[in-house]
């Protein structure tokens, strides 16, 4: 195998696998896209002033002991 037939045969892989990259990044890209428009905006859930500003954190008994005992009332 003489050097050109090499470089060539090298060069030939490092295309493919280039190509081969870029197609699994834009099949990548085009399944997110699908999986973020799957619920329609019409059947999301919506927020009202009420829910946005609601305590959304409870926290358990062993939390609540442990501010209390070491004074983060």
């Amino acid at each position: 195998m003489s050097r050109d037939t090499a470089t060539g045969e090298r060069r030939h892989f490092l295309r493919a696998l280039g190509l081969g990259t870029a197609g699994a990044a834009a099949a990548i890209g085009t399944a997110a896209a699908q999986r973020a428009d799957a619920v329609p905006a019409k059947d999301a859930r919506k927020e009202n002033a009420t829910t946005r500003t609601a305590a959304r954190y409870r926290p358990s008994a062993h939390v609540e002991t442990f501010y209390r005992t070491n004074g983060y009332e």
